[in-house]
């Protein structure tokens, strides 16, 4: 499915984002995580589940991200800019009965977008717990450390951590700079403000995911939100057919 037609708009500041679409009927916009892109998100397979029970799935590329643009200016990286452009793509599109999907990063944008008055018929919060409402959580700085050291070329340690993140970011061809940036513009989300969020919304996690432990507690701060546990940790609860399941029952 990464053959799939890219299409265009530009965001309210100018900077070209990207887009893909599978499928026909009620639009769901579903977000992709940090490294990744829409394609990517298409070729899952989730992607083509929900468009296979009559959905229209809108894949973004986010800023920084895939075939968007990847400006180097830090002005192109102002904070919460990533919700910006994705209210401005559901206006561009002119979404109507709509549902928001995202997993990791894309499940904090869901959040972000919720909390910022987007009401969508529905909404999946995937791979998050609490520490999605936090500005950066414990993981964002070493995010940020490798990702500078991948741009300016240096070696990691044999075997390290580090090592496998920095070939993760080189073998996804990000730019290291521009998701750096990104990293940059995330913030905070108050509890209080999900607390007012009416719109019915799954939370969904690995049974192996660090996040898993506090996804029951971030369910519970969304006046209608439930929590589903797949099998898997970060990187593979995704791939779950239990995961897909549960996505796709949801949206109906």
């Amino acid at each position: 499915m990464s053959d799939l037609t890219v299409q265009r708009f530009r965001s309210r500041d100018g900077v070209e984002l990207a887009w893909r679409e599978i499928g026909d009927g009620p639009p769901v916009v579903l977000l992709h995580g940090l490294l990744g892109t829409g394609a990517l998100m298409a070729d899952s397979g989730l992607a083509v589940a929900i468009a296979g029970r009559g959905h229209r799935v809108i894949l973004p590329d986010l800023r920084g991200h895939g075939d968007s643009g990847r400006p180097h200016d830090p002005a192109s990286y102002p904070q919460d800019i990533l919700a910006d452009d994705l209210l401005a793509l559901i206006d561009h599109l002119g979404l109507d009965g709509y549902s928001l999907a995202g997993y990791s990063l894309g499940g904090k944008l869901v959040l972000r977008l919720l909390a910022r008055g987007a009401r969508p018929g529905r909404a999946v919060v995937a791979g998050q717990g609490l520490d999605a409402l936090n500005a950066e959580s414990d993981r964002t700085d070493g995010h940020r450390r490798v990702l500078a050291a991948v741009a300016n070329g240096d070696s990691f340690a044999p075997g390290s951590p580090d090592e496998s993140f920095a070939a993760w970011i080189t073998q996804s061809g990000a730019d290291p700079v521009a998701v750096g940036s990104v990293l940059n513009t995330f913030v905070a989300t108050p509890r209080e403000a999900l607390g007012l969020v009416p719109v019915p919304t799954l939370v969904v996690v690995g049974d192996g995911d660090t996040r898993g432990a506090s996804a029951g507690e971030l369910a519970d701060l969304l006046p209608n939100g439930q929590v589903v546990i797949v099998p898997g940790d970060h990187g593979t609860a995704f791939l779950a057919t239990e995961f897909t399941d549960a996505v796709v029952n949801f949206l109906g």
